[in-house]
């Protein structure tokens, strides 16, 4: 793996392992050194990058990992079949992180962002993720030719997503998980999915003491 030039302090980045592999196995995740280094590094990135790019509103180190590297690894265990689709991937979340995590998975991170899609590039050749692929398109007008087992999404609504041909791209059967804060009051439509099941999960992200809940719409 290709280390970026590296922001960080040694205290600051033993801090930063530190709390990972105590969140990762409050998730219970199995995070191996290669892996947890990858995850460091990619601290390091977008701290690198913020300084000019304004990539993320989370300035220190120690709160991303809670953030951003925590939050997004909070819905491993929901991701379903082979191809991921991360829609509105910003900053390479959460697909940066699930990517590092999943080396079996193919993902596909897509925003129309052209300066967070120069970073996610420069992420997956940096971190050496050969199972990542940056997108730059709008959800309106991606049309790959593949189908998708799982999409996930930080920031993309489900009646986007659901609404037209938007649908076609997840896979029968499939997945789409919306990240959200707060737990939805409103009823989610899912006339795009005919035969959907709408399941709500409360999440418990180590070190972030906000609401955290995972829309999960099953198409069967």
């Amino acid at each position: 793996m290709n280390i970026p030039l590296d922001p960080l302090g040694a205290s600051e980045r033993s801090g930063i392992e530190d709390r990972l592999a105590q969140g990762c196995e409050a998730l219970g995740l199995a995070c191996r050194p290669e892996q947890r280094q990858r995850l460091t590094a990619l601290i390091s990135l977008l701290v690198r990058w913020n300084k000019a790019y304004n990539l993320t509103a989370v300035r220190d180190p120690l709160e991303m990992v809670s953030k951003h590297l925590l939050d997004s690894l909070a819905v491993l265990p929901f991701l379903f079949g082979d191809s991921v689709l991360d829609l509105g991937t910003g900053a390479g979340l959460p697909g940066l992180p699930l990517a590092i995590m999943a080396p079996k998975r193919r993902f596909w991170l897509l925003d129309s962002n052209n300066k967070k899609v120069r970073f996610v590039r420069q992420a997956v050749l940096d971190l050496g993720l050969d199972n990542v692929e940056p997108v730059q398109a709008r959800i309106e007008t991606y049309r790959p030719e593949q189908k998708f087992s799982t999409i996930v999404s930080r920031a993309v609504a489900a009646d986007e997503i659901l609404s037209g041909s938007n649908a076609e791209l997840l896979a029968y059967p499939g997945r789409l998980l919306l990240m959200k804060g707060r737990q939805p009051d409103e009823r989610i439509e899912t006339t795009g999915l005919p035969s959907a099941v709408v399941m709500i999960h409360r999440l418990s992200v180590p070190f972030l003491d906000v609401s955290r809940h995972l829309i999960e719409i099953r198409s069967t």
